[in-house]
């Protein structure tokens, strides 16, 4: 994974250069990827505990489904391999695109394009990448970050802020 190829972005997301996962992340250098936030019809969110052998925040709770946006690859395409890869959740699922964090030191210098999909599963989880999920409400989600946020990651506390300033 260490020696995955992606796509070095400038300050406007455009690419600039092709590095190795590792060296950009070792670096701060800016890249792309995809959070995509999983609805169930009640409305409750899908978490998903990163795996211990995660060498980015393991064993902390994250969105729902996340990842680095490959060579040649559009954030949609991302978006579509990533929920396949981590929840079992197929093409069929309709992705909608909510908005676009900045990189930043919060976000580990990733442009994130976020998602959200409605799909009450079942979801099956790869466990190579989580290690557990959880349904949580809007409002718990909502205490758990006002409380500190304590054993969530800090990208997706950043993400989750601005989510909530547009849905509300």
């Amino acid at each position: 994974m260490q020696h995955e190829l992606l796509n070095e972005v400038d300050e406007n997301d455009q690419i600039i250069s092709t590095r190795s996962r590792d060296e950009l992340h070792r670096l701060g250098l800016r890249h792309r990827a995809v959070h995509i936030l999983v609805f169930n019809a009640r409305g409750d969110l899908f978490l998903q505990k990163r795996s211990a052998s995660k060498d980015i925040n393991p064993n902390l709770w994250d969105t729902s489904a996340a990842g680095h946006v490959d060579l040649g690859e559009s954030y949609d395409e991302a978006a579509r391999r990533e929920l396949s890869e981590e929840l079992g959740i197929d093409g069929t699922a309709t992705l909608q695109s909510i908005f676009k964090l900045p990189s930043s030191p919060e976000t580990g210098w990733e442009f994130i394009q976020v998602y959200v999909v409605t799909d009450d599963g079942p979801l099956r989880l790869n466990p190579d990448e989580i290690s557990d999920g959880q349904w949580i409400s809007p409002a718990n989600l909502d205490d758990w970050i006002q409380q500190g946020g304590e054993g969530l990651t800090r990208s997706f506390q950043s993400l989750w802020k601005v989510f909530r300033l547009t849905h509300p």
